[in-house]
């Protein structure tokens, strides 16, 4: 199978809105990419699908977030949405997308990216618990859910706090 990943274009709307509602059964996360895509924290270069024969098979989303500590704010990423076609799924689509990703994110200078996730999933990709650096959520979720990945070494050396996620988030 021949698979290409690009960043979006205005004719993969609706194509990755039908594939977010699919895949999770729901609008709630077809919604929330929406509205990141609408936000100030929005990456065109972060928002990757995965086509297979003129076919939208993936998408991933980064987004802006920051980690606050008192005064100290720490710009970051949230790997927001990833999503493969359940037709294709189990045939490395994810890991490309999520490869693909985390370089572009490195090559754009982030330094580190955080995941609501699979506690066995994420971290075939480096992820971590983020609470090994003492950053938390702003809600509570199981600690081995909620994963950070330094995309250069010792990153989030000197930063904790919790995770805030811009006003587009309130959708969820």
């Amino acid at each position: 199978m021949n698979i290409s990943i690009r960043p979006e274009q205005p004719a993969d709307i609706d194509e990755i809105y039908e594939l977010n509602t699919l895949v999770f059964e729901q609008e709630n996360e077809a919604r929330l990419v929406d509205q990141v895509r609408q936000g100030s924290h929005f990456i065109p270069e972060l928002s990757l699908v995965a086509y297979s024969d003129d076919k939208l098979i993936g998408y991933i989303l980064f987004s802006e977030i920051t980690i606050t500590n008192g005064d100290y704010h720490y710009q970051s990423l949230g790997l927001i949405s990833m999503v493969v076609h359940p037709g294709y799924q189990k045939q490395g689509i994810g890991a490309k997308l999520i490869t693909t990703g985390l370089q572009k994110a490195a090559d754009l200078g982030y330094t580190a990216v955080f995941v609501f996730g699979h506690e066995f999933y994420f971290p075939k990709f480096g992820f971590l618990p983020a609470a090994r650096w003492n950053i938390r959520p702003p809600f509570e979720v199981p600690t081995e859910v909620f994963m950070a990945l330094e995309l250069f070494p010792n990153a989030l050396t000197n930063v904790s706090g919790i995770v805030e996620f811009p006003i587009e988030f309130s959708v969820m």
